[in-house]
């Protein structure tokens, strides 16, 4: 496993995306925290989470509570594992999302964070989306303020625009350490916060990575697009499955890329791991590109 360090953030080149392990479709607990283990197996120290990552109307945090109890029996040190969650968004239970990004509700729903995953202070903190009924400067400020008041070690933003950004690096400046925002081969309309990113030397954590190409036989799922199948077509040269290639893909477009694929089986979340050590070649890549291009998405879907 390769690693990237932010400041004084230290991730795992490929993080585990622990949302499936607790939505519609979840698996039982057991293989939950088996998947959690087999990615520490496989050298992965980010898990992201988010208090909104549950299935009905009053579970909130049951993903944070999962993953906590996950850490808690895995029998090794632990100590390295950075535990990244969010706050933000509602699930009322009917499947929707909502979002909240007053600054009195963030501070309460750190604070509950923090006291479900049972941690003095949440190593990374970030903001789910912003709130169009509140100021964004409001809402960052509340990250501001948990900083100051050492409820949480970084923080980062999802969801955003460049403009965002910029307002929340002057903000929190060195406190800020992260972005998340939807970026695939198939979708790259945050390219322009991907390269904002990477100059202002945060990490760059893209929510479904494996847009666009059949999940594999070990998570189901569609077969491939015909501009997917270029993936799979590397993928069976290499010897590989297609997400090692896309998620390869992805590490190759910063170096602070940080892809966090779900996973809900443990061979799924060990296989994605291997990623980190897979380079590309030139043509590769070139053949990769040429065959899709990307596309702008729209869809607010997952978080």
């Amino acid at each position: 496993m390769l690693y990237r360090t932010v400041k004084d953030t230290t991730f795992s080149a490929v993080g585990l995306g622990a949302m499936p392990l607790s939505i519609e479709q979840r698996p039982d607990e057991e293989r939950a925290v088996a998947t959690i283990h087999a990615a520490l197996d496989a050298g992965v120290t980010l898990i992201d989470t988010a208090d909104s990552y549950h299935w009905h109307a009053d579970e909130t945090g049951h993903n944070e509570y999962l993953i906590a109890r996950a850490l808690h029996r895995y029998g090794r040190d632990t100590s390295d594992v950075l535990v990244a969650t969010k706050g933000g968004r509602g699930r009322p239970g009917d499947g929707s999302w909502t979002v909240d990004g007053d600054p009195a509700h963030l501070r309460k729903a750190a604070e509950a964070s923090a006291e479900r995953l049972g941690v003095e202070a949440i190593g990374l903190y970030q903001l789910h989306k912003p709130d169009p009924a509140v100021p964004w400067a409001d809402s960052v400020g509340a990250l501001r303020e948990l900083l100051d008041a050492g409820t949480i070690r970084a923080a980062g933003i999802s969801n955003v625009t460049t403009g965002q950004i910029h307002e929340a690096h002057a903000i929190l400046g060195d406190g800020l350490v992260s972005v998340q925002n939807r970026y695939s081969p198939a979708v790259r309309d945050s390219e322009p916060e991907l390269r904002l990113s990477t100059r202002l030397g945060l990490a760059f954590l893209p929510w479904s990575p494996l847009g666009g190409i059949r999940r594999s036989s070990l998570d189901g799922g569609s077969a491939p697009t015909s501009a997917g199948t270029a993936f799979h077509h590397v993928a069976d040269a290499r010897g590989v499955s297609p997400q090692q290639i896309v998620l390869a893909w992805l590490l190759s477009r910063s170096p602070l890329m940080v892809p966090v694929p779900g996973a809900s089986r443990p061979a799924s979340i060990q296989d994605s791991a291997g990623a980190a050590e897979l380079v590309l070649t030139e043509a590769e890549l070139t053949r990769l590109d040429e065959a899709w291009p990307g596309t702008d998405g729209a869809e607010d879907g997952k978080p």
